[in-house]
């Protein structure tokens, strides 16, 4: 029996994680609703990113657990090949910066390789395992010669962090560390907006964010002051930004995925975003799968993450469909292998009390 549904404590965990998604994405989807019928918005464009969401990550659940190495693996192949070959995403040559010519390609990139190296912790076979890794190295490569510097770094950082993830014994402090690191990036965004940073640092991130996505950052952040709660409605602030209206070339987005949020939805659209990225980080917590994997995904997600904080790429089906795969994939329990089986952060669980495997 604990093969088929492993210790009772791990399932009412797994349980309570699955459910806690349910419940988060279904409530983006009502607010969403909820916000266009007040302002007369446009729900269409969040409705279809929770579908993708929620599809990948029950795509990821099933196909990791019938292959967990194989999945991974043709979801990383299929990654590169979509970064390889979609058109540029940005308008203009205004918004190039900090993301190179498509902030979903850089995405995509760094999905890639957390799938690489999540199909290559999976792995038991050390050949196949080196393959992997190298098929891990060789996206690297594929974004420098793509021309993504943004997708570069994320690919590097990804890769170094599924690496050191061999060494790491508690994953919560692993993917704590994750999500700290985007609320202070979130934070500092936030301060280049308002301009509350020294002139110095100010003067410097504005020249890597461009003037444009900074004027954009700050219509948003007013529309958000004039409607804290509702927000002035999903898909208006191509409408009410005094900004996108001087710019002969622009998609209506702020380029930033929590302002667009405070902009559009208010403070609970805002929260609920928040509520998305920590619920699956709390899934890969209470992951049955290895720690590498589970950290390797974290890394990706939070490299996502990251670039949504100074892009549109959560505008991008592909981008969140794959975000969700991946996030399937690192919380599958492959099947006929109980849930204790290969599983490093049971220890830090017994000694928390939370969880003592043969309980």
């Amino acid at each position: 029996m604990a093969a088929a549904g492993g210790p009772p404590g791990m399932r009412e965990l797994r349980n309570i994680s699955d459910a806690a998604g349910i419940v988060v994405l279904s409530a983006c989807a009502v607010w969403s609703l909820i916000t266009a019928a007040s302002r007369q918005g446009r729900p269409e464009g969040v409705l279809l990113a929770v579908l993708a969401v929620g599809a990948g990550y029950a795509c990821g659940r099933i196909t990791g657990a019938l292959l967990p190495v194989g999945a991974p693996c043709v979801g990383a192949l299929a990654g590169l090949l979509f970064a390889a070959t979609s058109p540029p995403a940005a308008p203009g040559p205004d918004m190039a910066s900090p993301l190179g010519d498509a902030g979903a390609t850089a995405a995509l990139l760094a999905l890639s390789t957390g799938a690489a190296c999540c199909a290559a912790w999976a792995a038991e076979q050390a050949a196949l395992r080196i393959a992997l890794r190298l098929l891990a190295a060789g996206i690297v490569v594929a974004a420098a010669t793509l021309g993504s510097t943004a997708g570069f770094v994320a690919c590097v950082g990804v890769l170094l962090y599924s690496l050191a993830a061999a060494r790491m014994r508690r994953r919560g402090l692993a993917l704590a560390g994750l999500g700290g690191a985007t609320a202070v990036v979130t934070g500092l965004s936030w301060a280049v907006t308002e301009g509350v940073l020294p002139d110095g640092l100010t003067i410097s991130l504005e020249g890597q964010l461009t003037e444009h996505r900074i004027l954009l950052w700050r219509d948003a952040l007013d529309l958000a002051g004039q409607e804290p709660f509702l927000g002035v409605g999903p898909g208006r602030f191509g409408e009410l930004s005094p900004t996108v209206a001087q710019t002969l070339v622009a998609d209506g987005r702020p380029h930033s995925a929590p302002l667009q949020q405070a902009a559009e939805q208010g403070i609970v659209g805002v929260s609920l975003l928040a509520a998305v990225f920590c619920w699956l980080l709390y899934a890969l917590w209470r992951s049955p799968r290895a720690t590498p994997v589970a950290v390797t995904a974290g890394a990706a997600l939070t490299s996502l993450a990251l670039m949504a904080l100074v892009g549109n790429t959560l505008s991008f089906t592909t981008v969140t469909a794959g975000g969700g795969l991946l996030a399937g994939f690192a919380t599958s329990r492959p099947w006929g292998d109980d849930l204790g089986h290969g599983f490093t952060g049971a220890q830090e669980r017994s000694e928390s009390g939370t969880f003592t495997e043969g309980r």
